[in-house]
């Protein structure tokens, strides 16, 4: 039975060289991120550390978001709470009209993508502009993100060369990567300079002192909070850490994880709102305390989405951030979907090769293989299971469980060797689509075994 991934996959493996491309650019991302772990001799101390504080945080979450609502409100910032996406683009819509914003300028924020925020904004009349310039580019080509923090790397530059001479007049012909940052650079100015408010995510928020952090490559966010008056944060309460302390082990492994990078050029703290102005948090849960009550994925709410997971995940290397049905792709993806929605993203689950190499990167130890493998052994029982699956399954434990069928039909198997090759490769033998037919070997394990030839 295909998914709709696989059949996403399928469709997007017909370009290999494509598909090689997006498999070379993310594991070369992989390969930094080893080099800078490598570089750091305690760097298993610091996930270790990393763990312990976000286990902490989000088991002691209403005591923490109590205190920094608390501290964020004494340094004059208006704190809202939102139950879940509808109440969030009501009050951000509120905030904007009360202080008659036509047009917003975005730094790149994955909660806004959950929530569907732009497309709120602009059915109400609101221009949306994204500033981190993979999303504005995205924006102009009316793409979704492929990856959460490099959401525009499987974009090539004449793409983006013709996209800029369809929608920023005076462009000129050349695709060169400085001329088109350079273009990139003036357009988004002038937005920074029209714009009546300005909207970040946040990386991270301190409960101690009630502010919150953003990292930035571009200082995007610093631009869309230092020219408008009013900032909005948009913040899931899951990005919570208590102190000073626990940012700085965050610091130094999100960067070097997400990037391949020491830190980010930009780390920039609002704990109030500019001279002036006005800054609005919005503490988001939109199913976030449901997760949190889920005793075997409540983990993922540990995730700080470095998108480490993504960048070494063989299927999504090989298969795009697009093939996935949920807009966050990857193993973190696989799970944040099913807690969102098991029967309408019950398809990502299947793309997984359960390696478990996504465990071994992530920076605050989520056991993302773990979760997939349980969330498979519940398709069943939801009605989503492969019935070809079930029936080989099925098949594969009568033989197991009995040793002298198993031998006679290995002992048989050597007549696939002289098959015409148009049965063997055939709709009937699911291997052979994508594989090269194993030739089997004369003499099978058990029997060079029993003969002590190995």
């Amino acid at each position: 039975m295909s998914t709709r991934h696989s059949t996403y996959a399928e469709h997007y493996l017909q370009d290999n060289e494509v598909a090689e491309r997006h498999d070379k650019t993310f594991f070369g991302v992989r390969e930094k991120r080893d080099r800078m772990a490598h570089d750091l001799p305690e760097w298993e101390d610091l996930r270790k550390a990393a763990d312990g504080i976000k286990r902490h945080t989000v088991t002691h979450l209403a005591e923490y978001l109590e205190q920094f609502e608390a501290n964020a409100v004494k340094n004059g910032i208006h704190v809202h709470w939102a139950a879940d996406s509808d109440e969030y683009n009501a009050i951000v819509l509120d905030i904007l009209r009360s202080h008659a914003v036509k047009k917003v300028v975005k730094s790149k924020s994955m909660l806004t993508e959950e929530c569907h925020l732009n497309e709120s904004l602009e059915k109400n009349g609101m221009e949306v502009i994204e500033t981190d310039l993979g999303e504005r580019i995205l924006q102009m080509m009316h793409l979704a993100p492929s990856h959460i923090v490099m959401p525009a790397l499987h974009v090539h530059r004449e793409q983006i060369g013709d996209c800029f001479r369809e929608q920023i007049p005076g462009t000129s012909e050349s695709d060169d990567p400085t001329y088109l940052t350079h273009v990139a650079r003036l357009h988004l100015r002038k937005q920074f300079m029209e714009a009546g408010a300005g909207m970040t995510g946040a990386n991270f928020g301190i409960a101690a002192t009630g502010e919150v952090v953003v990292c930035t490559n571009e200082g995007n966010a610093d631009m869309s909070t230092s020219i408008p008056k009013l900032h909005i944060v948009s913040m899931g309460i899951e990005k919570l850490i208590p102190d000073y302390r626990s940012m700085a082990v965050f610091q130094r492994l999100l960067a070097r994880c997400g990037t391949g990078q020491e830190t980010t050029v930009y780390t920039s703290h609002f704990r109030g709102p500019r001279p002036g102005g006005e800054m609005h948090i919005i503490l988001v849960d939109n199913g976030r305390s449901q997760i949190l009550g889920d005793a075997d994925h409540w983990q993922t709410l540990k995730c700080m989405r470095c998108g480490a997971c993504m960048n070494t995940c063989p299927v999504y290397r090989r298969s795009s951030g697009y093939s996935y049905t949920y807009f966050i792709p990857g193993p973190i993806g696989v799970n944040l979907g099913m807690l969102r929605d098991k029967d309408k993203y019950y398809d990502n689950v299947s793309a997984c090769s359960l390696c478990c190499s996504c465990d071994n990167v992530c920076p605050v130890k989520v056991d993302l293989s773990t979760q997939i493998y349980r969330w498979r052994q519940e398709l069943d029982s939801l009605g989503h299971s492969d019935p070809m699956k079930k029936f080989m399954s099925k098949r594969m434990a009568f033989l197991f469980n009995h040793p002298g069928v198993y031998t006679g039909t290995l002992r048989l198997a050597k007549a696939v060797n002289w098959m015409p090759k148009c049965l063997v490769n055939s709709k009937l033998n699911p291997w052979a689509y994508g594989h090269k037919m194993m030739k089997f070997p004369k003499n099978s394990f058990h029997r060079l075994w029993k003969k002590k030839k190995i």
